[in-house]
């Protein structure tokens, strides 16, 4: 049973919320407490940071867009992002920040999606180039960032590119732009095009970039390792109680299990929404296929573990473990959080808990969690 996998970890975790769903048959187990306290019991409504399960989200959002015919796949982002319209590339990644040569081409929109655009995280964080980026933009993704999209877009131009554009797969600042670059090409802020375009027509309502004061009391602490035991780092009352000045298309999102199940079958149903088709089917089917080639899956194994990518979430390309099917698609955020869709058997995954994870390795329970839903 779910609820007796989840109640293995009661020392390790305040508490969770799982659920295995195929077709109409759905699992959930709720288990432990979403306060500090230990007073509020977690629910199957309980709401999370979900992290880096923004990414995907934010990805159909570009996918709009894009099958509205406002951009394309190959325009360059310049036209939208004209900040960063002249990017410089370091000679070589280990080299200084100084040492640069221009871009051999523009940044593209696919670009983006796939995280080929030569800004991001690399296996070395230590590289000149990527350090800069920290410095200048702040991490994790998951903390609200200090600077409106304006002032952010405006610094990360200061940045050389670590790989020229389209050579390389690099982690986590394609979704910021991403993010960026939807609310100037919709000419609205991105809270408010997700709402509009996605979370209302899924009935994804308790999905957004803060937490109402009325929902607050389902709003899930969040902790740190620390030591033996954990540390609190963030509570209802706290970050997410407003609107922040960035809201991060890389992982700044709350949301619950069942708004991510409704996602996650809008995906499954090829871009509908009951009568209502949002994205077409071939935008689904790029957004969930693989883009990389297998020295850019290689190059990214830290973050990937050898499976591939399509547009804001991993794509299983090999069978290495119980749980990995060619064709499974989704993510992990860093906030302890887990999301994947399987579109041979119809399978959807989801794990949320409140502890953030220590490095991109899954947690044991992940695993477990995963390997569980895949004998189910």
């Amino acid at each position: 049973m779910l609820t007796e996998l989840l109640k293995q970890y009661a020392t390790d975790l305040p508490g969770a919320v799982a659920l295995v769903a195929q077709g109409d048959l759905v699992e959930v187990a709720a288990v432990g407490s979403a306060d500090a306290e230990g007073t509020v019991p977690m629910a199957r409504d309980s709401l999370f940071r979900i992290a880096s399960l923004t990414k995907p989200i934010v990805a159909a959002a570009v996918l709009l867009l894009v099958d509205d015919g406002e951009l394309a796949l190959d325009d360059p982002i310049a036209r939208w992002l004209p900040e960063l319209a002249s990017p410089v590339v370091v000679r070589t990644p280990a080299g200084p920040i100084d040492d640069v040569v221009p871009a051999v081409r523009p940044i593209t929109v696919a670009d983006l999606l796939t995280f080929r655009c030569g800004y991001g995280l690399a296996a070395d964080m230590t590289l000149p180039a990527v350090d800069l980026l920290l410095q200048v933009l702040g991490y994790p993704a998951a903390a609200p960032r200090a600077l409106a999209p304006d002032e952010w877009t405006a610094a990360l131009a200061q940045v050389p590119l670590l790989h020229q554009p389209g050579e390389a797969w690099l982690y986590d600042t394609g979704s910021d732009l991403q993010g960026v670059l939807i609310a100037r090409v919709s000419g609205r802020p991105l809270p408010e095009f997700l709402a509009e375009r996605l979370f209302e027509p899924l009935g994804m309502a308790d999905t957004g970039f803060a937490v109402p004061t009325a929902a607050l009391g389902r709003f899930t602490s969040a902790y740190r390792p620390s030591g033996a035991g954990l540390r609190l780092i963030d509570s209802p009352e706290g970050r997410w109680s407003a609107a922040p000045p960035f809201p991060s298309g890389a992982g700044g999102l709350v949301s619950t299990a069942d708004d991510l199940l409704a996602f996650a079958r809008f995906l499954l149903d090829g871009g509908t929404a009951g009568d209502h088709r949002l994205l077409t089917a071939e935008s689904v089917h790029r957004m969930t296929a693989d883009h990389l080639t297998p020295a850019q899956r290689e190059a990214g194994r830290v973050f990937l573990h050898g499976q591939g990518w399509g547009y804001g979430g991993s794509v299983d390309v090999e069978a290495t473990q119980p749980w990995e099917v060619p064709g499974r698609y989704g993510w992990v955020g860093g906030a302890g959080t887990a999301w994947h869709l399987l579109p041979a058997t119809g399978t959807v995954t989801i794990l949320l808990t409140q502890v953030e994870m220590t490095s991109p390795e899954p947690t044991r329970l992940m695993r477990e969690f995963w390997t569980y839903a895949a004998s189910s």
